[in-house]
């Protein structure tokens, strides 16, 4: 493949050597390679496992990889052989951070953790994605998104708000959060380097990233010592908290602030019920009736059709949306106005649509590389 510019962004001139596979730990490398460094993915000869996962056109490139491993290089090197371990060592002084979501005791057996790849490149930020953090019982233990949404209350979330059997949020949240939550971790690190000269090594377990994500909506009364009352936040457990049924559909609405509630009042020609309900008036007095407040919207949302109540909430100046399919975001007239898909013909591989992210005010108009084939150097640099 021909060369390609090279990356622009705040992080252009680093470059990262990504140990990583399935989704959290690519997450992690791919927003680094958005900021505009330079990331090496490190695959074993059959690839990583993503990438037969999802709607493809071509064996080796499904949609799951493509939208996980955009703008990095790819290197095959097997590292149950010593052979591709040393060319692993030879690599590591030309890096200036390591990402591995690779079991810690199968890191130490390959003397790739960190004290040993410190001896070999003492400025190097070390990133290390595990399930669950070092000191704990359950460290070294595989983990998937389902189970971290299981162990951390969050399937449980679904049963308590509608009274119904745990549920999965159908996306992988676990992972995706604890991606990000690395990546910021790791420009973090390098920043800090900037100061000391002295790499660092950055632990970001799923577990624990995921507990602190759903307790710091849900920790509730147990935030204090006598507990002030039970954990979670109403509002949100609330089983009117959803899309509200109309006459002819559903609507998203959210009437949150106190010119919010008199707004939606005055717009359904009923004020007087504002001004004689107490519960409607201050957001003190709601934070402690969401269920009798939502539980009123939900009821006069069903009076109109969902066009009416656009119209209403439109002139009244509350926050509102349709309820979209997935479907209607390739068309979404927002998304299309700001450039969000990245579109390009990628040949064999067909016409690609990627969802756009994090692009750098100097790399405005520059598109990303696509997601490499198995062992390909889309930047045409020796490794």
């Amino acid at each position: 493949m021909d060369s390609l510019a090279q990356p622009i962004g705040p992080l252009a001139g680093v470059r990262v050597l990504d140990l990583t596979s399935v989704i959290m730990g690519p997450v992690c490398t791919q927003i680094l390679a958005d900021y505009g460094a330079t990331v090496v993915k490190v695959e074993p000869p059959e690839g990583d496992v993503m990438r037969h996962a999802g709607a493809k056109r071509v064996a080796g490139m499904g949609a799951m990889f493509l939208h996980a491993n955009q703008g990095k290089e790819s290197v095959v090197l097997d590292l149950k052989e010593e052979a591709s371990i040393a060319r692993l060592r030879e690599m590591l002084p030309t890096f200036d951070v390591l990402v591995h979501n690779v079991r810690p005791q199968a890191m130490r057996r390959l003397e790739l953790d960190d004290e040993s790849v410190r001896r070999l490149n003492p400025g190097l930020v070390y990133v290390e994605l595990t399930g669950y953090a070092d000191g704990g019982p359950m460290h070294g233990r595989a983990a998937y998104d389902d189970v971290i949404q299981a162990q951390t209350g969050l399937a449980d979330l679904f049963a308590r708000q509608t009274g119904g059997a745990p549920q999965y949020v159908p996306t992988l949240i676990a992972d995706r959060v604890t991606g990000l939550t690395a990546a910021h971790a790791t420009i973090a690190a390098l920043f800090g380097r900037q100061h000391t000269g002295r790499g660092d090594t950055i632990r970001v377990s799923m577990f624990e990233t995921i507990a602190a994500f759903v307790l710091g909506d849900h920790l509730g009364g147990a935030s204090f010592e006598p507990a002030a009352g039970p954990m979670g936040y109403s509002r949100l457990l609330t089983p009117h908290r959803k899309p509200y049924r109309t006459r002819d559909g559903y609507i998203a609405a959210v009437v949150y602030n106190d010119k919010h509630w008199r707004a939606f009042f005055e717009a359904i020609g009923d004020l007087a019920t504002f001004e004689s309900d107490a519960r409607f008036q201050t957001a003190a007095a709601r934070a402690e009736n969401y269920d009798g407040i939502y539980g009123y919207l939900s009821d006069v949302m069903a009076t109109r059709t969902t066009d009416e109540w656009i119209a209403l909430l439109e002139r009244a100046d509350v926050p509102h949306a349709c309820v979209n399919r997935m479907e209607d975001l390739i068309d979404d007239a927002q998304l299309r106005a700001v450039g969000f898909f990245d579109e390009r013909d990628c040949g064999d591989a067909g016409q690609r649509r990627i969802a756009a992210r994090f692009r750098s005010p100097a790399a405005a108009h520059d598109l990303p590389s696509p997601a490499p084939k198995l062992g390909e150097p889309t930047q045409g640099q020796k490794l």
